[in-house]
């Protein structure tokens, strides 16, 4: 497993589509915003929380497809399956690859574009543990959507649209939270949520992307 997980992160920073590139796109929805709903410190304090939540989102969208694909196009797909790791240990640590060079790049990077939207002091111990609890969640979501459109022509755009409806709790509870830390609130309760919408997914979701690929490959 840790092979694996070594290869993916390899493979991600040479082969492009993940590494930088959700980094590149998260900057560029946010230099973008002001410019679209003006220069207003209030307004731009008052939305900060969803758009940074949406920015990562749609961040982390951009490489899903490339999780299962380069081992599809070189033919080590079905060779993993007949590993000795269990299929379900494959799709965990295809998960954990993907967040390790995207979700926590995005997390890191975070505090350092809410500057740019004028988000509330108080607000960044929030967005940062929001992102750390929820971007999981969108990797292991995404492994998922990407199994089950592995070798499909152009599916890239039929895993945003399975993907996206399941993203959508994540970004609620994860926006929610940031929210109630910019107005100084507890935000337990949207924590919580995060916390085991991310559990649930990394509990069950292997499980159910290893069944897709064992279709996808017969």
């Amino acid at each position: 497993m840790i092979a694996l997980l070594r290869r993916d992160l390899r493979l991600a920073v040479r082969a492009g589509g993940g590494f930088g590139l959700g980094l590149a796109f998260f900057l560029i929805v946010i230099v973008l915003v002001p410019f679209g709903v003006g220069p207003e410190a209030s307004v731009l304090t008052r939305i900060a929380p969803g758009i940074l939540w949406v920015a990562a989102l749609l961040a982390a969208l951009l490489s899903l497809d490339r999780i299962f694909a380069l081992d599809h196009e070189d033919g080590s797909l079905p060779l993993l399956a007949t590993s000795p790791l269990p299929l379900e240990g494959v799709a965990l640590t295809k998960g954990v690859a993907h967040w390790l060079t995207t979700g926590l790049p995005l997390t890191l990077a975070a505090p350092a574009l809410g500057f740019l939207l004028n988000l509330a002091p108080t607000a960044y111990p929030y967005l940062l543990a929001s992102l750390a609890l929820g971007t999981p969640a969108l990797s292991m979501i995404g492994t998922f959507g990407a199994a089950l459109t592995v070798g499909v022509r152009r599916g890239g755009l039929l895993l945003s649209l399975l993907v996206l409806p399941l993203y959508v709790p994540t970004l609620i509870f994860g926006a929610e939270a940031v929210r109630l830390g910019a107005e100084g609130l507890s935000a337990r309760v949207p924590m919580a949520m995060l916390g085991g919408i991310t559990l649930f997914a990394f509990a069950l979701l292997p499980f159910a992307t290893a069944a897709a690929l064992r279709v996808n490959l017969r």
